[in-house]
C-alpha cells in the first residue's frame, strides 16, 4: 500500500500482468488492455475494451482480472467493465480546410438518417439529451433540475452524466458512492432526490483529470449508457435525461450513433457568442436526424432586489429568436438566480428544495411539456 493507504498502482498492474491476454499471449497490462485504471479508497476499477466480436471470449478474462486485483493488498473491491471497441469508420475523401467557405468532406457516419443499430437502454421508455454548443451556459444545471422535475411529476426518472471530462452530476445531486454490479454485470445507478443517477464521477476522484483520448471517452459513454440497470420489465424507467458534454465532438457523435434519442434540448444564454455555438450544436443534431425538442435560455435575466425589475444582463430574447429560426419551441427562460447557483453547489436541486421559486417553476413547466 502507498502512503495514503490506497492500494499500490504498480502492484495492481503487476497482478493484472499475470492474467494472460488470449489474443497476444501477454499480460493484460503489457497488452495495453488495462484502460482507465482508477483507484479510489479501497476500490480499483478499469475498462477492458476488446473487439466487439470477442466480447464473449473475454468474459472469463474479466472475471480473472477482478480476482487478480482483489488479491492485491488494500483492494477491498475490484471491478472490471468489459466493453466493445467502436467499429472503425471508413474514412471519406479528405479535404483540407484552408479558408472560410472552403468545402469540407462529409463524415460518412454523420448523414441525415438514424444509424441502423441504435436502441434505447433496456427498460427505458424515453431518452432526452441536454446539449450545448459551448461550456459554461448551464447545461448541467438544466439537466439535473429537469430530471428532478420529472420525478416530482411522478415519473420514474434517470440522469446519465456523459460529460466524461467534467462530470458534475455527483456534486449537483449531492450523491456519491461506488456503483455496484448486478448479477447480470450491469452497473446499478445511485439514487438522489427520486432520480437514478450514473456518472463517471462516481468512479474517479473529484479532482482526478480524465486524461483519455476520444475513443476511450466514447467507450466510457457507451458503457454508462447501455450497461446500466436503469429499470426492469416490471418497473421501467419513464424518462432518462442525458447530460451531454459541451460541443460537437466524439462523445456527441457516439451518443447519436449508439443511443436512440427521442430528442435533444439545446441550452444557451442570450448573448450572440453563445448562440453561435448553439447553432453549431443544432446543426450537428439535425445532420444526424436527431429531433430538436426545443431551446432553453439560461441566465435569461436577473431580478433587481429593490424593484423586482428584470435586468437583461446578457441581452434579451436571443434564444427565443434562435428557437423561432430553428422552428422549435422556447421551452423555458431560466433566471440568473443566486439561490439556483447555491443549490447546485450544495447538491440540493432547486426544483426539489425550492419548488415555488421562479427557476423551479420554469423547470417543472418544461418537464410537463416534455413528459
Amino acid at each position: 500500500m502507498n502512503e495514503t493507504g490506497s492500494p499500490d498502482r504498480a502492484a495492481i498492474l503487476a497482478a493484472l500482468d499475470k492474467v494472460t491476454d488470449p489474443a497476444t499471449g501477454r499480460g493484460l497490462a503489457a497488452a495495453g488492455l488495462v484502460r482507465g485504471l482508477t483507484i479510489r479508497g479501497d476500490r480499483a476499477a478499469f475498462m477492458l475494451e476488446v473487439p466487439r466480436r470477442d466480447i464473449e471470449r473475454y468474459a472469463y478474462i474479466r472475471d480473472a482480472a477482478e480476482r487478480a486485483m482483489a488479491a492485491v493488498a488494500g483492494v477491498g473491491k475490484a471491478q472490471v467493465v468489459l466493453t466493445a471497441e467502436a467499429d472503425a469508420a471508413a474514412p471519406g475523401p479528405g479535404v483540407t480546410r484552408v479558408r472560410k467557405g472552403a468545402r469540407v468532406s462529409d463524415d460518412p457516419q454523420a448523414q441525415a438518417s438514424p444509424p441502423p443499430d441504435v436502441d434505447r437502454p433496456a427498460h427505458v421508455r424515453k431518452v432526452i439529451a441536454i446539449a450545448s454548443g459551448k461550456g459554461g451556459v448551464g447545461k448541467s444545471t438544466v439537466a439535473v433540475n429537469l430530471a428532478v422535475a420529472f420525478a416530482r411529476l411522478g415519473l420514474s426518472a434517470g440522469l446519465l452524466d456523459v460529460d466524461v471530462y467534467g462530470p458534475s452530476a455527483p456534486k449537483m445531486m449531492g450523491v456519491d458512492g461506488d456503483p455496484e454490479f448486478t448479477p447480470e454485470k450491469k452497473l446499478k445507478p445511485l439514487e438522489a432526490w427520486g432520480v437514478k443517477v450514473m456518472s463517471i464521477g462516481f468512479l474517479v476522484d473529484e479532482a482526478a483529470p480524465m486524461i483519455w483520448r476520444g475513443p476511450m471517452a466514447s467507450s466510457a459513454a457507451r458503457q454508462m449508457t447501455h450497461d446500466v440497470g436503469w429499470g426492469t420489465e416490471a418497473a421501467p424507467l419513464d424518462v432518462l435525461v442525458v447530460d451531454m458534454p459541451p460541443g460537437t465532438g466524439d462523445i456527441q457523435l457516439t451518443m447519436v450513433q449508439k443511443l436512440k434519442l427521442d430528442g435533444v434540448v439545446i441550452v444557451s444564454t442570450p448573448q450572440e457568442i453563445a448562440l453561435i455555438d448553439a447553432r453549431r450544436a443544432a446543426a450537428m443534431f439535425r445532420k444526424t436526424a436527431t429531433p430538436i425538442l426545443g431551446v432553453v435560455e439560461n441566465m435569461a435575466y436577473f431580478t433587481e432586489p429593490a424593484s423586482g425589475r428584470p435586468l437583461y444582463i446578457f441581452g434579451q430574447g436571443g434564444a427565443k429568436a434562435e428557437a423561432a429560426r430553428l422552428g422549435v419551441p422556447l421551452l423555458a427562460e431560466i433566471p440568473l438566480d443566486q439561490a439556483l447557483r447555491e443549490a447546485c453547489d450544495e447538491g440540493r436541486p432547486v426544483t426539489a428544495t425550492a419548488p415555488d421559486s421562479a427557476a423551479a417553476k420554469a423547470f417543472i413547466e418544461m418537464a410537463k411539456r416534455l413528459a
